[in-house]
Formats: C-alpha cells, structure tokens, sequence
C-alpha cells in the first residue's frame, strides 16, 4: 500500500519534528520545509495528499502560501487539502482562511490526535 504524502511547513523545528514523528508512526510520508516559498518549489517536483501549512513564517507565510498552491498550473495540485496550523486563529477570521484557500485549520499548541485525525480525514488513511 502507498504511503499518504504529507507535507509540514514550520519553522519551529519543535513542532515540525514532532508533527513528523507522530504521523510517521501512523504510515504517512512526511516532507517538511521551513516556509512557503518552499511549499511551491517542492509542488514544481513533487505532488502530495495534503500540506499543513503554519501561519507564521518566514520569506513567505501560510496564507500566501495557501493562495499561491490554489493558483497552481497543475489543477490536481492546486486542489491538494490544505491545513492551517496557527498559534493565533483570532487574527484572522474563518471566511480569510477559507478565501485564502485553507480547508480545515488547527490551533496550536497542537493536539496530536486532532492532527492526525484531520490528516486522515483529508487524505482517506486508513484508522
């Protein structure tokens, strides 16, 4: 059987790290990168069954990010499930994340099991 592609974008190495280790132990393949601009670069390659996409970061945040991947040439690609992973959801209001593109979003500090609940969710893994 296929592994789930997954890729984490975070740039705290703590929770990428952690998002990896958990999820890898459900059977997902994880890709993870420091910031958006790497998401698209890694699209250009790569095709995956969902981005987890922190809000935050550097060179290029989530929500660029998220319009930028619903832009994308390629119409599979443009239609991968994307989650946000934010610390601070109050900056931004539920219609934002979805006008930015974001199909779901989870609120750090993380709850492990709603992640891989949701990674499930969107990617049809098995329980």
């Amino acid at each position: 059987m296929a592994f789930k592609r997954v890729l984490i974008a975070e740039d705290s190495s703590v929770i990428q790290n952690l998002a990896k280790k958990i999820l890898e132990f459900q059977n997902f393949e994880i890709t993870s990168v420091k910031n958006g601009e790497q998401v698209l670069q890694l699209l250009e390659k790569e095709s995956f069954d969902i981005i987890l996409l922190d809000i935050n970061m550097p060179v290029m945040d989530g929500m660029e990010c998220a319009r930028q991947v619903r832009k994308l040439a390629d119409p599979a690609k443009a239609k991968t499930p994307i989650v946000a992973i934010t610390g601070n959801a109050r900056n931004y209001s539920p219609d934002e994340f979805k006008s930015a593109g974001f199909d779901d979003i989870l609120i750090k500090p993380l709850n492990f099991d709603a992640l891989v609940a949701k990674v499930r969710e969107f990617t049809g893994g098995e329980e």
